[in-house]
Order: structure tokens, then C-alpha cells, then sequence
């Protein structure tokens, strides 16, 4: 039997990069996944086609508590229940401090804290003892190679491992396990958009492996985190030991 049958899976920003790399390896893996998106419905569309019957497309703005809301009904309506969460829609804001507004600021925690925050309130009354929430971090959190563009992204980040590490005891008397994957450099589309080959060349090197990772090793890991029995609380860098 595959490790994952009859479970349902509910993964935000899953029509592109390493949201949709998760989506087929839980599917893969047996379980029925819905596919959150925000506004491109044919790469919505093609996850779902790629995986079939087993998958379901749902449009919702997550950074919204009425999007999270409405996403965790539509997913009930259609499956009855949810046995691992990913929060993995999020924006990488390149602002500095003297750099970021109001807005940015704003827009950013909206969608990579506030999102994932009330999503998980309001799905955990769905999910039953067993059940894996997965949040996204990132390995800049901890790496001597960041950057001053990437403080307000960071911030974000940061308080998702606040999240984590603190959820795991609260929805821990529940048996939910939490945990959290941070990627290192991980060839989507959106990291390769407007980086040169010299830049690129330059990030692969911070690496011991001197190359960069594919989304499907990330979502190998959150595959591994979904099905594990007693690991949680943990932020795992998944970076090939650049970090």
C-alpha cells in the first residue's frame, strides 16, 4: 500500500515551483492533494490534470482570513477532512530596511504569516491525531551569506519558525505534528527569473555540491515530514549542507 492512501492533503500556491514539486510526490505517494492557487488557473489546471481524480483546484486569496476560511470549506465539502497541511504560498520581497514601505510590509506578512497563521486555526479542528502540518521557512534564516535585501522576507520567515516551534506543543497534546522545511537555493522558475548565469554560477558556489536544488528534493523531504510518525517541532534545512 502507498505510504500516503486515504490521506488528503491541502497544499497553497501548489500550481508552480516547489508547491506543485509537493503536490505530485504526496500524490505519488497515495493521497488526494488539493491544489490552492491565487490566479493561474491552466497551471492550476495542469497539476490537477497531472495527477487526476485523486486532485481538486481551488482558487482562494490565502492571504486573507476569508480565503483561508472559505479554502478549508471547499476542501471539506469535497473530501471531509485534512491530514497534512502545507502553507507554501508565499512572496520574496527583495527590500532592505531604508528600501521597505508600509505596504510591502503589509503585503508580505499578509501572505507568508498571517496566511498560513489562520489557516491553521482554522483547519486543525478537521485534522485528527496523526495528522502532519508542514510550514516553509527558508535556510537564509540561518546562513552567513544573506543578504541586507532580504531582511523583510526574513522577518516573515522568522516568525514561521516561532510558529513551529511553539504549534508543535500546542497541537502536540492533539498528536498533530509540525515542522517546517527551509530550502536553500532551489531552481524554480521564480528564482531563476532575472538572475544572470554569473549569478547563478556564484549562488551554485555557496554550495559544497557546487550546484543548486530542484524542487523535487524539497518536496522529497516534505513527503518524508507527511508520513513521519515522531519528528516534530523541527526546522529542517534542506540545502545539500550549504547551511
Amino acid at each position: 500500500m502507498s505510504p500516503l492512501a486515504g490521506k488528503v492533503a491541502l497544499i497553497t500556491g501548489a500550481s508552480k515551483g516547489i508547491g506543485r514539486a509537493a503536490a505530485l510526490a504526496l500524490a505519488k505517494d497515495g493521497a488526494s492533494v488539493v491544489i490552492n492557487y491565487s490566479s493561474d488557473s491552466a497551471a492550476a489546471d495542469e497539476v490537477v490534470k497531472t495527477i487526476g481524480a485523486q486532485s481538486f483546484a481551488i482558487k482562494a486569496d490565502v492571504s486573507t482570513i476569508a480565503g483561508v476560511d472559505q479554502l478549508v470549506k471547499d476542501t471539506i465539502s469535497k473530501f471531509g477532512k485534512i491530514d497534512i497541511l502545507i502553507p507554501n504560498a508565499a512572496i520574496l520581497p527583495m527590500k532592505d530596511l531604508e528600501h521597505t514601505t508600509e505596504e510591502d510590509f503589509d503585503k508580505a506578512f499578509a501572505l507568508n504569516v498571517k496566511g498560513p497563521y489562520f489557516l491553521v486555526q482554522k483547519a486543525v479542528s478537521h485534522m485528527s491525531a496523526g495528522s502532519h502540518i508542514i510550514f516553509m521557512s527558508t535556510t537564509l534564516c540561518t546562513a552567513s551569506t544573506v543578504t541586507p535585501p532580504y531582511l523583510l522576507y526574513n522577518s516573515t520567515k522568522g516568525a514561521i519558525e516561532q510558529m513551529t516551534r511553539v504549534l508543535s506543543k500546542d497541537l502536540g497534546v492533539k498528536g498533530i505534528f509540525v515542522n517546517a522545511v527551509a530550502p536553500g537555493p532551489t531552481g524554480t522558475e521564480l528564482f531563476y527569473k532575472g538572475k544572470s548565469e554569473d549569478l547563478l554560477k556564484m549562488i551554485a558556489g555557496f554550495n559544497p555540491q557546487k550546484r543548486i536544488g530542484t524542487p523535487e528534493e524539497v518536496a522529497a523531504t516534505m513527503a518524508f515530514l507527511a508520513g513521519s510518525p515522531w519528528v516534530s517541532g523541527q526546522i529542517l534545512r534542506v540545502n545539500g549542507g550549504m547551511a
